[in-house]
């Protein structure tokens, strides 16, 4: 297992990575930035430089070979969310019926909650059925600040 901590504009986050995918990557608070080496794989690289690239406006999709764990049911909401385009947004019960669980919005709400690759897999685009902001495990400024940095670009 490798890891690198990423400096972003919203704070740090850090990647981890096991064999050739990326298995985490999460903002962290500044007083819990762990100690350590910091790897300088191929993979975490190529993860900080194409973060670099989406937080500067240049880059709308991911290459990243991922590996996120969970059950069948948030690989399929996390799968789903990767599909929501760059700049747009989709609502928990819309990605309830579109995954074939209609009545299950408040478990793909749970599954945002622990998504474990943060950005990437892009459930800053997931909002309430009013479309408010709700819910964002990196605080919801940082979800605004995400949909924001999406829409100028």
């Amino acid at each position: 297992m490798h890891q690198r901590m990423i400096l972003t504009p919203l704070g740090p986050m850090l990647a981890i990575q096991e064999g050739e995918h990326l298995v985490a990557l999460d903002f962290i608070r500044e007083g819990d930035i762990p100690g350590g080496n910091q790897d300088e794989t191929p993979l975490l690289l190529e993860t900080q430089r194409q973060l670099e690239q989406y937080f500067q406006g240049q880059r709308q999709s991911f290459t990243i070979p991922l590996k996120p764990r969970g059950t069948d049911f948030q690989q399929a909401v996390w799968a789903r969310l990767r599909a929501i385009p760059y700049g747009q947004t989709a609502t928990y019960g819309q990605l309830a019926r579109e995954i074939g669980r209609p009545r299950a919005f408040r478990a793909v709400g749970q599954a945002n909650h622990v998504n474990p690759i943060s950005v990437i897999i892009p459930c800053h685009r997931c909002v309430g059925a009013s479309g408010k902001l709700v819910g964002y495990g990196g605080g919801l400024d940082r979800k605004e600040a995400l949909l924001k940095l999406e829409r100028k670009s």
